[in-house]
């Protein structure tokens, strides 16, 4: 019988020969006289032989092949293990994020039981939604962890439920702000010796290490945090590793009913505890942390770290290729190529694999223009991409460069102004967050706490809508929505939608306002700040409706083309003088210095803001003229400038910090060096002085950038002594003779340059720094045995030593003691009674830091001691230090308004230079932080006039202090920036 497609050859379960098939072909039927004709034809012939022949060979030899494939298949030693083997093979492929349901969740999973429903009403609601622009007017419901409606909420919600209801009264919320940049927990607050888990010792390149296994639950940073509406971080380690740990990890500040680390954790990768993936679950991401550049330096320059790093991801990459040979053999059944052998892995190096097949959210620490240059390279030859780039400050320069990092281009994390404490930080800039925005990267503003306290992130969001003018939306996504993103968690926080954890933050006033406060948060659903019966005043100052309102902020166009275009580096100089008479139009605030013995700061004709705007006359720097009546004289100005609502004030002065006495702070070359310590070394014979006491005047520079941008900011005059407050340099006794010089000054020859090149005799009292450069710090009571020594029987008064202690012990000298304790502030106080009972003098004694200096308000004030808080805002740093008043929403008052309250006479300073150029900032955020029980003309005084009360400087600026003009509001708040300043002493108005 005839079939027609018959196959003539099959052999089952043989691939090879399934191509060898031949069928009769349907529509070439002949008869059988015509079939034999044609085989007779030679040519046909000769093809039918061929093709006999071959088929005869073919029939042949695909048994004896099938036969040897067949051998081979059954010959295969499966193993035990092989369905884990193959499911850890197929796991290689799956990709890190949330289930595609993962908002439709009944309850989270870090759900407290017993936490009941929370209906937060009458809300404006800024839910981070559609890149930031998303406002909703409406309610919000928490429920079991998770946000379950926003906007209109149907009663039947939760009509059935115990629901604790806030009235939010119109109010701001805002998703629980992320921080990014963290070491909450790894440097705890206060900083103790055996809590120091920021950094290894051990080398470079430790990617097996974890943050979580430092993660010390007890940082008081934690709840300070949450108070700032902070309610994610990411936990990473210091800087000095090139990989310090391979898991970051990204953190809930809401410490759990289990009190441990791994509570605290969002979504934890499931090799945390050796538990392997649920296959019908999605990977959760992992978070890495590395460095480049100057922090990395005790293992070598840049280009040992790159080799390192390059070393390191080789080695990965290996143990990667590895797996995925291994894997292909036993996905090919290919058993017996792989007996014997376990799954390629090393726990060392697991963490770097897992970059390279894009299953870590890398974060990178690199700021200058080379390391990002050689992090973009890394990239590319190794082929894994980078979340995010932290410090970053030169990255507004190469935007070109970063967008040629693998795999699309990061996020940048910045400082909103700390730049130029490093050679890599020099040329940062507080306009980069827009300069990057609009070259289209994503931007988050990050804390690096305790660097910055990360209560006060917003405060970084506040100053890059302030000075780089980034849109309302971004900025409040950049610690928002932003760093969710770039940690891979933007599926349950940074957004608030149905769905997400309830993470809410209720504000007194719009984020961006100067001080906004929350009233009340959120974490999961729990409220942690903002109880009801805490009874704690928050913004009662805040009810006119512009605080509902984002501040209307100045342009900065001009400045931030500069920065490009100079590199980072623009010319600070100002644009002219004038000697002659100047006309200020439409000024609404005035506050004018008043000299003698009343000295302080008087508003004249009540223009503090309340009143309309008026005009004031300046001529040869002085003013002359205030009031409505000036209109006529400005007619024969030299020149006229609209202040459009804006201020004129004292110029300010700095304390605390090393304004004029370094560049660089970390640079040696471009500081005073260093210098000798009596009670820890001997002093050189040739110095003449058992004390080393030695002058600020004699290594003032001038001319540097963090000088010049404090006097373009309003800050026209510093104090600085030897004395560094910052933890780790806390451990010299003798803090120099201070100096007081004026920040714009060109040299120190120029006339007006140095104030007054001995100001005041400066110590530092406290017990050792849990980390220190020098092994051997004196201890608490030699150092007080000391300080009794030097001023009651004294030096040789023929040496600098003795000749300023007994200035000192008379009190034609202040002595300025950098201390933090109540305990140490009162030894001081009796000391300083019994060197005036004994000498029959009174001394001019000033405590400087100062942070529990309100424990004792009424003992200070009797004593007749003034306080200079430094810096303005507190924060427990040392056990010295660990008794702050933090202020709403935490506590009622503040330390510098109790201090106030009893008549103490307080000033504020500042630590770091390169922070001076925000002191009105920092004296804004005082005013509300004492719910306006301190006024405008106080406030000022707080870094003018106080400060020359407590350093005697009265008769040295006195009512010849400069005064800045400030265009477009008030000084003290983000509507305004400095134009001009007038310089009586120097008979001239400097524009700006």
């Amino acid at each position: 019988m005839e079939t027609k497609g018959r196959r003539l050859l099959q052999t089952r379960n043989s691939p090879l020969t399934q191509s060898f098939t031949l069928y009769n072909s349907p529509g070439l039927e002949t008869t059988p006289r015509e079939h034999i004709s044609r085989l007779l034809r030679p040519r046909y012939f000769i093809a039918c032989a061929v093709s006999l022949i071959a088929l005869t060979l073919c029939a042949s030899y695909i048994p004896l092949l099938t036969a040897s494939f067949r051998e081979r298949q059954s010959a295969q030693r499966v193993p035990l293990a092989a369905q884990d083997i193959l499911r850890r093979c197929a796991g290689l492929r799956a990709v890190p994020g949330p289930l595609t349901n993962f908002l439709a969740r009944d309850r989270s999973d870090r759900f407290e039981p017993g936490t009941r429903a929370t209906l937060i009403k009458n809300v404006t609601l800024w839910t981070g939604a559609r890149n930031g622009t998303e406002i909703v007017y409406g309610d919000i419901l928490l429920d079991k962890g998770l946000v379950r409606g926003i906007g209109d909420i149907p009663e039947s919600l939760y009509a059935e439920h115990d629901t604790d209801v806030v009235d939010a009264k119109g109010g701001w919320v805002t998703p629980g702000l992320v921080d990014l940049h963290t070491h909450l927990g790894l440097m705890s607050a206060p900083l103790m010796a055996g809590a120091l888990d920021y950094s290894s010792s051990h080398g470079p390149i430790l990617p097996w290490l974890r943050s979580v296994d430092g993660l010390n639950t007890h940082d008081e940073g934690f709840a300070l945090a949450v108070a700032g509406g902070v309610t994610s971080v990411q936990v990473v380690p210091g800087n000095e590793n090139v990989i310090g740990e391979s898991a970051a990890f990204m953190v809930k500040l809401r410490k759990t009913a289990e009190r441990s680390p791994t509570s605290m954790l969002i979504e934890p990768p499931y090799a945390l505890n050796g538990s392997k993936p649920d296959p019908n679950l999605p990977l959760r991401w992992r978070h890495l942390k590395q460095a480049c550049g100057e922090s990395v330096r005790a293992y070598g320059n840049r280009m040992d770290t790159m080799w390192a790093l390059r070393s390191a991801y080789a080695e990965a990459r290996s143990v990667r290729d590895a797996q995925d040979a291994f894997c292909a053999r036993a996905e090919a059944g290919l058993w017996n190529e792989i007996e014997g052998q376990d799954y390629p892995g090393d726990v060392r190096w697991e963490a770097l694999v897992d970059v390279l097949r894009g299953r870590v959210k890398v974060s990178t620490h690199c700021s200058e223009e080379v390391d990002l240059d050689a992090i973009v390279r890394l990239t590319q030859e190794f082929r894994f991409p980078i979340a995010s780039i932290h410090g970053a400050h030169e990255a507004y320069l190469t935007p070109g460069v970063l967008k040629k990092t693998y795999g699309g281009i990061p996020t940048i994390a910045l400082f909103a102004d700390n730049s130029r404490y490093k050679r890599e930080a020099y040329r940062g800039s507080e306009f980069a967050p827009r300069i990057l925005a609009d070259n289209g990267f994503p931007v988050v503003m990050k804390s690096d706490h305790p660097e910055l306290n990360s209560r006060y992130l917003q405060f970084e969001a506040q100053q890059a809508h302030y000075y780089a003018g980034l849109p309302p939306h971004l900025a409040l996504a950049s610690v928002t929505s932003v760093p969710a993103a770039a940690a891979g968690l933007l599926h349950r926080i940074g957004i608030l939608r149905e769905g997400a954890d309830a993470d809410v933050v209720l504000w007194d006033s719009h984020p961006l306002q100067l001080g906004a406060t929350p009233r009340k948060v959120w974490i999961d659903g729990i409220l942690q700040v903002g109880n009801d019966s805490d009874h704690i005043l928050i913004g009662p100052g805040k009810t006119a409706p512009e605080w509902q309102e984002p501040p209307e902020v100045p342009e900065f166009d001009r400045e931030r083309e500069a920065v490009v275009k100079w590199d980072g580096l623009p010319p600070l100089a100002s644009n002219r003088t004038i000697a002659g008479r100047v006309a200020f139009r439409n000024v609404k605030e005035v506050f004018l210095r008043q000299g003698g013995d009343s000295a302080g700061v008087v508003s004249p004709h009540g223009l503090d803001g309340e009143a309309g705007v008026t005009h004031v006359i300046v001529d040869r720097g002085r003013v002359t003229c205030v009031g409505p009546v000036c209109e006529g004289e400005g007619r024969n100005a030299e020149a006229v400038m609209d202040l459009r609502g804006g201020t004129i004030a004292p110029g300010m002065m700095s304390f605390g910090s090393a304004l004029g006495i370094e560049e660089i702070e970390s640079e040696p070359s471009s500081s005073d060096g260093t210098r000798f310590e009596p009670l820890r070394e001997d002093v050189p014979r040739v110095l003449g002085d058992i004390g080393a006491v030695v002058r600020v005047d004699d290594a003032l520079a001038f001319g540097t950038r963090n000088a010049l941008i404090a006097h373009r900011a309003g800050v026209t005059y510093a104090t600085t002594s030897f004395v560094r407050s910052p933890l780790f340099l806390r451990d010299k006794f003798m803090g120099g003779l201070s100096a007081t010089f004026r920040t714009g000054a060109p040299h120190a020859l120029d006339r007006t340059a140095i104030i007054k090149p001995i100001t005041a005799l400066h110590v530092s009292i406290g017990r050792a720094p849990p980390a220190s450069y020098h092994s051997e710090t004196a201890s608490l009571s030699t150092q007080i045995a000391t300080l009794r020594h030097l001023l009651l029987e004294g030096e040789d008064p023929r040496t600098q030593t003795g000749e300023w202690f007994k200035k000192a012990a008379d009190g034609t000298i202040p002595l300025v003691i950098d201390v933090s304790s109540a305990d140490i502030m009162a030894t001081l106080i009796r000391l300083k009674n019994e060197v005036e009972e004994k000498r029959g003098t009174y001394m001019r004694m000033v405590f400087s830091r100062a942070t529990e200096a309100h424990l004792l308000a009424e003992e200070i004030a009797h004593a007749g001691v003034g306080v200079i808080l430094s810096p303005a805002r507190q924060f427990p740093w040392s056990w010295d230090d660990r008794k702050i008043l933090a202020g709403p929403p935490l506590t009622n008052d503040t330390a510098l308004a109790i201090l106030l309250k009893h008549e103490v006479t307080v000033a504020l300073g500042v630590w770091e230079a390169y922070h001076v150029q925000q002191t009105r900032f920092d004296v804004g955020m005082a005013i509300l932080d004492s719910n306006n029980w301190i006024n405008k003309r106080q406030a000022y005084e707080l870094v003018s006039t106080n400060l020359e009360k407590l350093l005697d400087l009265e008769g040295w600026i006195g009512d010849m202090g400069d005064l800045v003009a400030y265009e477009g509001g008030s000084a003290l708040d983000f509507t305004s920036k400095p134009v001009a300043i007038a310089s009586p002493a120097r008979a001239l108005v400097e524009v700006l």
